[in-house]
């Protein structure tokens, strides 16, 4: 998802986002942990988008403000 379409997203909606991609994660971590992924590049990539998400939801936080 690129930003642009990020920032569409209400501050509800981001910490939805937020919440599944953390419970995606741990999950994926914990699968890898007990027999490798397919792909372990997901892992990166899901912490990523954690973190892209995180950002704007801290921007819209403070524009509120």
């Amino acid at each position: 998802m690129k930003a642009s379409e990020i920032r569409g997203l209400s501050v509800a909606e981001l910490e939805d986002k937020v919440a599944n991609a953390k419970a995606e994660l741990q999950k994926m971590q914990l699968a890898h942990a007990i027999s490798p992924l397919e792909n372990p590049m997901k892992i990166r990539k899901t912490r990523k988008e954690i973190a892209q998400y995180l950002t704007i939801l801290t921007e819209k936080k403070n524009n509120e403000k």
